[in-house]
């Protein structure tokens, strides 16, 4: 009896137990170590009980997967994040195994010796390591060295079809490899379907979606808020687009916030979709879904076309439309309802006839457009004025767009898929056409009326005129004939100018002009590809400066004078005549001119590398100007300024010198260029000129030119100081502004030269390049260049002594007064100094 009561107890306790386990909260484990497996049937839950990894079966299927999917969500299957053996399922009944391989490597088996799916890394880990596999917090699965927990394979890094918040999927810019999402081949099957989303490979900030390599739909580029190229998307922090810092990630990608109740994928019949879990419905809702009808197709409608919608028989379907002043490139295509051949300009533009086709170009405004693809940025352009002036001066530019916290965009090639949005989205775009295309000429019969009466008074004038310069003509060869001269001093008398249709109306220049080889307008065309937009290499102070071909095959670079900028006829002539009289190996060759009808243009040796400031300012390219590299530039603009000064026969002060007239040949050695405002003068090194008309670039005008007008060689030697700062750290002069000190480049230069700290100015990644003496020279250099007091400037030839020799002047500089020390309250207003000197013009450019 007393033994069956003690089993009694013993029975109740053990019942006891276990009912006590049971009622314990179940905690899954959210790792597998080496030679542990995943049985069909358990599963991994990462921390915070959010996600969970194991075998699942799609509907109407017996085909067994591995995935990650929501734990706490009631249909499972609705939210699959990601499939491992996408393209080899389980299919034994027994089912499989997900095994940490003593290798290293993750693997699922089917019958225990068939692999079906594995990491593959080929590098095996070694005897005295080991890995461990965890399902993260955020659903990414890894794999870590446990000893140091470095991570050697991540789910995130082989996406499926699911966006999950928190990942960084993307363009690696350094290697071209596009992470994309692929979809299922169908709704219950998880191989990889016919398609993909994911960045613009060529960088544009823009989501595609392509059907079996071809684009089937794209985002428009991200403005920093929205993609603006989908409609009713509104800004929500939810979503992010980034191009991350070059120098440590080389990546851009897609972030969002970590949020649990928003996904993004790609479905299953190409729809990407933005889905948001409602706890009201309990349901899945979409926040957006693109490409929702036919007239969404990548180029549907061909080029100068846009997309609208109608309603058919069949519901939605796509209606192209010619844009104004454009016509269907084969008309019986599009009668016969076929429309992909697009749409082409029915006038050519005036830029493309030479001119010789009426009205001006102009723009026609588009509203609410979705803007087109292949588009250009430049984010120089800081308004929409600017944005257009851009694009009418470049006949290769078919339209534009400016888009708040994109920039400028415009388009050098054909429109390809645009559509009108329906609602309030959108932004204006400005198509270019033919003055005629515009509307300009509703009064045609009006202004051909009065073209006509004009043209015939002008005409009869004409004839009048020639009548009475032809009668005195006469008249002046019977009175010359009558006194015994010949024919040979009237022409010696003759205007050589004239000869070059009338442009230039003076003698011993004209001689020169007529030496120099002369181009045709129609091979400057040619050479340029019509001033193709591709073919732009810069803005120059006077206009556009872009890279041609010779019909010999010679590379130039040809500089186009704009007709709206400051610089005219005089400005051009004395371009032509110093350079063409000017040899030295580092000053830029001019190889000859155009002078036709209103066009100016000149031809110059072709630079391979540009201008400095495009190795100096920018963050990639500055590593390859090493401190060997910048000293021997800086050495050779002193010996190109001190030719021009003192060695050259015409002597010269160039009035502009700045980093951005700097070329630099495939040797890197520098070519001073811009003469547009250069200056001749007499023999003394010292002489002092006046002007009323000052011209030149803030920053590098010394204070006597800017403020009096006064300039001699030692305006260009303040210049070449400015300069010479500028190479050395990098920084430019128009901008750079020392918070912590509130000192501009010249103070700053001056306090740590003051301090004998100057290995601080020299830009950072050249410092370990550098010679440290050398440095000390060129900065005492500088500083002695920069002094406020004519005098106190040393010439040229001093400079390039100091320079070559290692030996400075027993001068030391002193404190330029424009490098003073500025607060904080009154920055702006000493910024402002020299614009608001005293001085009759002042021409910024």
């Amino acid at each position: 009896m007393k033994s069956l009561l003690s089993i009694t107890i013993s029975l109740l306790s053990s019942i006891l137990i276990i009912l006590s386990l049971l009622s314990l909260p179940c905690q899954g484990k959210d790792t597998l170590t080496i030679g542990e497996s995943l049985r069909d049937g358990d599963t991994l839950v990462s921390k915070g009980d959010i996600f969970e990894l194991g075998f699942f079966t799609p509907e109407k299927s017996n085909r067994r997967y591995i995935g990650v999917w929501y734990r706490n969500f009631s249909r499972k299957l609705e939210t699959i994040l990601w499939v491992a053996n996408r393209e080899k399922p389980v299919t034994n009944p027994s089912g499989g195994a997900l095994t940490l391989a003593s290798d290293g490597n993750l693997i699922i088996t089917d019958t225990g010796t068939d692999v079906l799916w594995s990491t593959n890394m080929s590098s095996p880990i070694s005897t005295n390591q080991s890995r461990i596999v965890q399902l993260l917090a955020n659903g990414n699965l890894a794999l870590n060295n446990s000893d140091d927990g470095t991570t050697v394979w991540q789910s995130f890094d082989y996406p499926s079809d699911t966006y999950i918040p928190g990942m960084r999927v993307g363009l690696d810019l350094q290697t071209g490899v596009n992470q994309v999402f692929t979809s299922w081949t169908s709704k219950t099957d998880p191989a990889p379907g016919n398609f993909t989303m994911g960045i613009d490979p060529t960088r544009s900030t823009q989501l595609f979606v392509w059907d079996g390599g071809r684009p089937r739909w794209r985002s428009g580029r991200w403005n920093g808020q929205i993609f603006i190229g989908i409609e009713k998307m509104v800004p929500t922090y939810m979503y992010n687009f980034k191009l991350s810092n070059y120098d440590l990630e080389k990546k851009m990608y897609y972030y969002t916030g970590f949020n649990l109740s928003h996904r993004y994928l790609i479905s299953w019949d190409g729809i990407d979709e933005h889905l948001i879990w409602s706890e009201t419905s309990g349901s899945w809702t979409r926040f957006f879904a693109e490409p929702t009808t036919p007239c969404e197709l990548y180029n549907l409608c061909g080029n100068y076309a846009t997309c609208t919608e109608i309603d058919g028989k069949s519901g939605l379907e796509p209606l192209c439309n010619c844009l104004k002043g454009h016509i269907p490139a084969k008309e019986t295509e599009w009668s016969n309802g076929n429309r992909s051949s697009g749409c082409v300009r029915r006038v050519p533009f005036k830029c493309e006839t030479g001119g010789k086709n009426g009205t001006a170009d102009g723009f026609w405004k588009i509203q609410r457009v979705k803007l087109p693809d292949l588009s250009e940025v430049d984010t120089d352009v800081m308004d929409e004025a600017g944005c257009h002036a851009l694009c009418l001066k470049n006949c290769s530019c078919k339209a534009y767009s400016y888009v708040s916290g994109i920039g400028c965009l415009v388009w050098g090639v054909h429109l390809v898929d645009m559509h009108i949005f329906t609602g309030g989205e959108g932004n204006d775009m400005y198509l270019r056409l033919a003055g005629i295309e515009l509307g300009k000429s509703k009064k045609i019969p009006v202004v051909i009326i009065i073209v006509v009466i004009l043209s015939s008074l002008a005409l009869l004038a004409c004839f009048y005129f020639f009548w009475r310069c032809n009668k005195r003509k006469r008249g002046f060869m019977r009175q010359r004939k009558e006194r015994g001269e010949g024919s040979s001093g009237a022409k010696r008398r003759k205007d050589v100018g004239s000869e070059m249709s009338g442009v230039i109306k003076i003698t011993d220049e004209g001689q020169l002009l007529r030496e120099l080889p002369l181009f045709s307008f129609d091979c400057i065309i040619s050479a340029t590809d019509n001033f193709s937009f591709r073919n732009l290499l810069g803005e120059g102070g006077f206009g556009p400066v872009y890279k041609g071909v010779l019909p010999e095959g010679q590379e130039v670079a040809v500089k186009r004078l704009s007709t709206s900028s400051g610089q005219g006829l005089e400005e051009f002539k004395n371009e032509v005549i110093l350079i063409a009289k000017l040899q030295h190996r580092n000053l830029v060759r001019l190889l000859g001119c155009c002078l036709q009808d209103e066009e100016k243009v000149l031809i110059y040796e072709f630079m391979l590398n540009r201008s400095l400031d495009a190795f100096l300012f920018d963050d990639k390219k500055k590593r390859l100007l090493d401190w060997r590299t910048r000293y021997k530039i800086i050495e050779g603009i002193a010996r190109g300024l001190l030719y021009l000064h003192r060695d050259s026969r015409l002597r010269v002060i160039h009035r502009d010198l700045k980093v951005s007239n700097i070329l630099l040949d495939e040797e890197m050695n520098p070519k001073i260029s811009d003469f547009g405002l250069a200056r001749i003068f007499g023999k003394d090194d010292n002489e002092l000129n006046n002007t009323k008309r000052v011209v030149g670039t803030y920053g590098y005008m010394a204070p006597e030119y800017a403020m009096q007008g006064i300039f001699s060689v030692k305006s260009d030697v303040y210049s070449f100081g400015v300069l010479l700062l500028e190479i050395i750290s990098g920084k430019k002069i128009s901008t750079y502004y020392n918070h912590e000190f509130s000192l501009f480049l010249l103070g700053y230069a001056w306090k740590l030269w003051h301090e004998n700290n100057l290995i601080e100015l020299v830009e950072p990644a050249i410092r370990e390049s550098c010679s440290l003496g050398e440095v000390v020279i060129c900065v005492t250099v500088a500083l002695l260049c920069v002094q406020d007091y004519v005098n106190d400037r040393p010439t040229m030839s001093s400079v390039l002594i100091m320079l070559e020799s290692g030996i400075t002047s027993s001068l030391s500089p002193k404190q330029p007064s424009f490098s003073a020390v500025r607060g904080p309250t009154n920055t702006d207003s000493s910024k402002s100094e020299l614009a608001n000197a005293s001085i009759t013009v002042f021409t910024g450019r």
